[in-house]
């Protein structure tokens, strides 16, 4: 680990996993190369019912790790349930949180616990995430940060620090660390929003923080905080992008109606709606769908790809506001969605 100036702040470091046995192995191996760690810390799996090697896996590493390495069950399928558990298993200042799929550099702790060791007013801080391609992109994905980045969860803010809400940004679940106090006064994450099953409903990162936003609390971006991320050939694909942009619509509506304030500033609870959807909603999926095709012409691949994502995104994000306009008490919404998700993919 190196030597460490002991900054008065402890650290545990929380990894959620379900059946990623040898990539977990590969995440456990790069936290045991961390150095200059400017305090106590420590790692906490938390296996979300796994039915491979991942018990074994955290065993053996925790025979030759150099800080304590924890490992909880949770048989409660969903990330969210995975979270909450390892957060009532937290008693550290700041919880580190990171993906079972990532390389995290030698300096990531040190960089997340330093700053929040010296700035006591900041109570979350994040880093960029970069891809460790399964396969070469294709030839639509843009080659630069962009909307499609998220989709494969990479992100790079560039080189400044900037605190997220001036900037109206939230940091990325795979390279994120928060106050326990502030975990503890937000409370955890949702359940109905989290990723679980087959579908990719993922916004409960984004709910979290918009109960810390309503508590004053502010994050800053760390760019030497940083990560890297496996990107598998099979998540780069239009099918699966299609259904990502989806599920995402789906699930933002789904938080918007519990927290009608958008990040921009608007109050959806006092928008116009159509059929229960914002009336904007239904432009978007119009002036994408137009877009689309201007950039069919031109032959941009990338750009046609881009206003495709988030027609999608706008439809997943219109079907789930006017699933209460619908018979069957969302009977038919559901399967208005099943087929329509069926043709995109």
């Amino acid at each position: 680990m190196g030597p460490r100036e002991d900054s008065g702040v402890t650290a545990t470091v929380l990894i959620c996993t379900y059946n990623r046995a040898d990539r977990l192995a590969e995440t456990l191996a790069s936290l045991a190369r961390s150095r200059d760690v400017p305090g106590p810390w420590d790692v906490l799996v938390v296996d979300n019912n796994s039915s491979d090697r991942t018990a074994k896996v955290v065993a053996d590493a925790a025979a030759a790790f150099p800080v304590p390495l924890r490992y909880l069950h949770e048989p409660r399928q969903g990330k969210s349930h995975a979270l909450n558990t390892g957060l009532a298993h937290v008693t550290a200042d700041i919880v580190a949180f990171t993906d079972d799929d990532v390389r995290v550099s030698e300096e990531w702790l040190r960089a997340a616990m330093q700053v929040m060791a010296e700035r006591p007013d900041v109570a979350y801080v994040g880093g960029p995430v970069r891809p460790i391609w399964g396969a070469p992109p294709p030839a639509w994905f843009p080659p630069a940060n962009g909307n499609l980045w998220g989709t494969v969860a990479i992100l790079d803010y560039g080189p400044a620090p900037f605190e997220y809400e001036a900037a109206r940004r939230v940091p990325i679940g795979a390279n994120m660390a928060v106050r326990r106090a502030v975990v503890e006064r937000a409370g955890g994450f949702s359940p109905e929003l989290g990723r679980t099953g087959a579908s990719l409903l993922g916004q409960e990162q984004a709910e979290f923080f918009y109960r810390t936003r309503s508590l004053g609390a502010r994050g800053e971006y760390v760019p030497s905080m940083a990560v890297a991320h496996h990107v598998p050939a099979a998540r780069l694909t239009r099918r699966y992008f299609r259904r990502w942009w989806w599920w995402k619509g789906v699930s933002r509506a789904r938080l918007h109606a519990r927290h009608p304030q958008t990040e921009t500033g608007v109050d959806l609870s006092r928008v116009r709606r159509v059929a229960g959807v914002p009336r904007f909603v239904w432009r978007e999926i119009l002036g994408h769908a137009w877009a689309v095709g201007r950039a069919a012409l031109r032959r941009d691949r990338t750009t046609a790809a881009e206003h495709e994502m988030l027609m999608i995104y706008s439809m997943g994000y219109a079907l789930e506001s006017c699933r209460g306009f619908l018979s069957g008490r969302g009977s038919a919404a559901r399967m208005v969605a099943q087929r329509v998700l069926k043709k995109l993919t």
